[in-house]
């Protein structure tokens, strides 16, 4: 499998107060991969690193290209789609405007994006803010598609949610995944969710690589010592 994106001993500070240690990981083409670990232990920080979003140390690398000096909007442009934590959809925008708004050429469009999520396209015309949280993260997503990315991010992209939200959204992910064209590093604390989805897994723990493998050589020892499940 093709590596698309490349961390190799990636090191990042807020300020004075260093967040990553050493952090390694890899994505392939059409592989899905978890970022792991228990809360402040750095995955967030890790894809503002990725994103451009934070200066960063060592080595990240994204289609052949190294992103160490590039600024993030043209890291963006490179093909990495971020569906943040918290969503941030323009509040004041539509549905459809918030999503024409991302859009850049490519297969993802305004029609397959409601075939995705089939509540976008009835309430296209509504702004934002009137949305439920669960509306919201969907519509976060749809953005994220709409650039055509060759890789997504989702970081927790299904924390707070309804039950019936969240089933909507791993469905979706799972879609995306059985679909094979687009690579994606997802972060969630839902060990059986993501075992349904997820190729591979690297654990972080206070701002490093501690542990990366098949999803499925997860055992208990493992979930137990850095997962606290």
């Amino acid at each position: 499998m093709t590596g698309l994106l490349t961390l190799e001993n990636v090191t990042a500070s807020y300020g004075p107060v260093q967040a990553l240690f050493g952090v390694s990981l890899e994505v392939g083409e059409g592989e899905v991969v978890a970022l792991m670990g228990r809360n402040g232990m750095g995955k967030s920080t890790c894809v503002k690193t990725i994103c451009g979003l934070l200066p960063s140390a060592g080595t990240i690398r994204f289609s052949g290209q190294d992103l160490g000096r590039l600024p993030s909007h043209k890291i963006a442009r490179l093909g990495i789609g971020l569906v943040p934590e918290g969503r941030r959809c323009f509040a004041d925008l539509t549905v459809a405007e918030n999503l024409t708004a991302a859009a850049r050429p490519g297969s993802w469009t305004f029609e397959r994006v409601g075939s995705l999520f089939p509540r976008l396209k009835e309430r296209r015309h509504q702004k934002a803010r009137t949305l439920s949280g669960g509306e919201q993260q969907m519509l976060a997503i749809g953005r994220a598609l709409m650039t055509n990315p060759t890789l997504l991010i989702l970081d927790e992209a299904t924390e707070g949610l309804a039950p019936v939200v969240r089933l909507e959204i791993w469905a979706a992910v799972a879609h995306l995944r059985q679909a094979g064209a687009l690579s994606i590093l997802v972060i969630d604390k839902s060990l059986k969710e993501l075992a349904r989805v997820a190729d591979r897994a690297v654990i972080l723990e206070r701002g490093t690589s501690v542990w990366s493998g098949r999803f499925d050589a997860l055992d208990e020892q493992v979930t137990q010592t850095y997962l606290g499940v």
